[in-house]
């Protein structure tokens, strides 16, 4: 079994900012839309005043937006790669009953600048859209995924994951992966992935010690092979636990 830290949202080169938490919500803002493929804005998905005061008035209502991950009703989710995030994915062996980890860049009053999980995807379906037939296309079509609109990569890579999936609705402090006092790319995080490792982290001097890990400013996709060990799999269920309690 693979847990994926996947990072999603606004950052520093997508959006210009961090992602709010509101009343205690965390609230991921989608990257703009660069290929021009998506139907939806950042007012159709009720974000405009949000994403004005996190860009500074560089985006707003009216601008497109990549919603992805895409997180829709009856606790599920559908998630779209491409290009080299995606061979990551393959070469790595992300496979269904793997699980993301949405992961994203958070500021608030109270808690500054942080990375901190914000969702789940536990794969059940895998689609890849160069290959798939009309029909399937169409069906995440008609959800508004971007990925079934165009392809995003010239390889025609694109490839949609499914599966049960719900997103936060409170900031808790078990989703936190940034350390106290330390700056945003530190992570807390169990002792055993240290142990296991995880991909694009593998040289020591990502590891000051085994909870603790400095994590890397670039990348989507952060592979961890846990294979069978069941001190991984009770880490998990806590976090999913966490995201659906909030």
């Amino acid at each position: 079994m693979r847990i994926v830290f996947s990072r999603k949202g606004f950052d520093s080169a997508a959006g210009g900012g961090p992602s709010p938490i509101i009343d205690g919500r965390p609230v991921s803002l989608p990257i703009p839309d660069s290929k021009g493929l998506s139907r939806a804005t950042y007012g159709d998905c009720g974000l405009g005043e949000l994403v004005a005061t996190a860009s500074r008035g560089r985006l707003s209502a009216s601008d497109l937006c990549h919603h992805d991950p895409m997180f829709l009703p009856g606790d599920r989710c559908v998630f779209g790669q491409c290009g080299g995030a995606q061979t990551h994915l393959d070469r790595n062996g992300v496979t269904i009953g793997d699980v993301f980890l949405f992961f994203g860049w958070f500021r608030s009053e109270e808690e500054g600048d942080h990375h901190r999980i914000f969702g789940y995807l536990r794969i059940e379906e895998i689609v890849r859209l160069a290959d798939c037939g009309e029909a399937k296309r169409q069906e995440f079509a008609e959800l508004g995924h971007p990925h079934a609109f165009g392809f995003h990569h010239p390889n025609r890579s694109d490839t949609l994951y499914a599966g049960t999936g719900v997103a936060a609705s409170e900031a808790s402090g078990r989703l936190r992966l940034s350390r106290e006092g330390m700056t945003r790319t530190h992570w807390r995080v169990p002792e055993w992935l240290g142990k296991v490792g995880l991909s694009y982290h593998r040289g020591a001097n990502r590891w000051p010690a085994p909870d603790h890990l400095v994590s890397v400013a670039q990348g989507q996709e952060f592979v961890a092979d846990i294979g069978t060990e069941a001190e991984p799999r009770e880490w998990l269920d806590g976090i999913i636990r966490a995201i659906r309690k909030s």
